[in-house]
Formats: C-alpha cells, sequence, structure tokens
C-alpha cells in the first residue's frame, strides 16, 4: 500500500521522477514536447512549490510539476507533467496530486490553471474534468514536413532512425522502471 501523502519534490527525487516519466510518457503523440531532466529540472527551480510526489518503498510511484507562468501570462499556473506508475493507479494519487500543485499555484498567486491533455488519453481527461478543469480551447497542431532533397516532396514520416532525437526519446522510453 502506497503512504499517499505527497511530499515535495527534492533533488534527491529527479532519477527517480525521469524514470518514470519515461515509463509512462508517450512523448511522440504530443510532438510539441519532450520529456527531458532539463524540463524536471526548470519546474522544481521556477516553481518548487508547485512539484509533489508520492514515495514507496523508497521510490518516486507518482509525481505532479506545475509552474507559474502559461503562455507569457504570469498569472496563470499550468500542470504540465503528472503521472503514477502503473502499479500504482487506481489510489486517488493523481487527484492528491494535482490538489496539492493546484492549491499551491493559487496561493502564489495564480487566477486560473491551465493543462492541457492529448487527444486521444481520456484516462487525463477524465481526471481533469473530475477535478474542476473545463474544456476551453481546442486547438490543432498542423504539422509541414521537410520536403526530401532528392525529390522535392514532403516527407510525411520522420521514422526513430531518420530523426536523432527522436531516437533518443525512443530509448529513454524503453528503460523500465522498477516499481
Amino acid at each position: 500500500m502506497t503512504d499517499r501523502q505527497p511530499t515535495p519534490m527534492r533533488l534527491d527525487h529527479l532519477a527517480d521522477v525521469l524514470d518514470l516519466g519515461r515509463r509512462v510518457f508517450d512523448v511522440s503523440a504530443m510532438p510539441y514536447t519532450s520529456w527531458s531532466l532539463s524540463s524536471v529540472a526548470l519546474h522544481l527551480d521556477a516553481q518548487p512549490g508547485a512539484c509533489w510526489v508520492v514515495e514507496h518503498d523508497g521510490r518516486v510511484v507518482a509525481f505532479v510539476l506545475g509552474s507559474l507562468s502559461y503562455d507569457e501570462r504570469e498569472d496563470w499556473g499550468y500542470v504540465e507533467w503528472i503521472a503514477v506508475h502503473p502499479d500504482h493507479q487506481g489510489q486517488g494519487l493523481a487527484k492528491v496530486l494535482l490538489e496539492r500543485s493546484c492549491g499551491d499555484l493559487f496561493a502564489a498567486g495564480a487566477t486560473r490553471i491551465v493543462t492541457d491533455v492529448e487527444q486521444s488519453n481520456s484516462a487525463s481527461a477524465g481526471l481533469m474534468r473530475r477535478n474542476g478543469f473545463t474544456d476551453s480551447v481546442t486547438v490543432t497542431l498542423f504539422i509541414r514536413h521537410a520536403p526530401d532533397p532528392h525529390t522535392g516532396r514532403a516527407v510525411r514520416t520522420a521514422t526513430a532512425t531518420s530523426d536523432p532525437a527522436k531516437t533518443r526519446l525512443h530509448r529513454a522510453g524503453r528503460t523500465r522502471v522498477q516499481p
């Protein structure tokens, strides 16, 4: 059983948070973002009060990373990353973390909190709706692929082997976390 009590994220949590994110996030579904050490560290450095973890047996099994700015709006909070290890889902950990992060963002001056959920992620969308978030703006991501230098035609699929950044992400995503 998990303690269920969130604790403020600390530097010594970084490796576990990064590993858990690699296990659960599919960043290929969201080409405008990436999961990296610098992304985690940026949140912890900029808004430590909005970054929380839940531990079980000395390992991070859930986390949330928030910040106090969104799209140049300093009065808007942003919950960007939330994850729960698959073995610990269904225990209310995401709700507890979300409430703690949002509470801290409001206390720090946020007038509203924004999050985004990939269209096919119905579990996260449901979590947000159950916790006071409402659908507000829908944005369609348009992509223009670079032309093939030999044919001049747009290359529609960048494979992991032809995109070095994507190769690194896929390799990192295959790293497994032990519960």
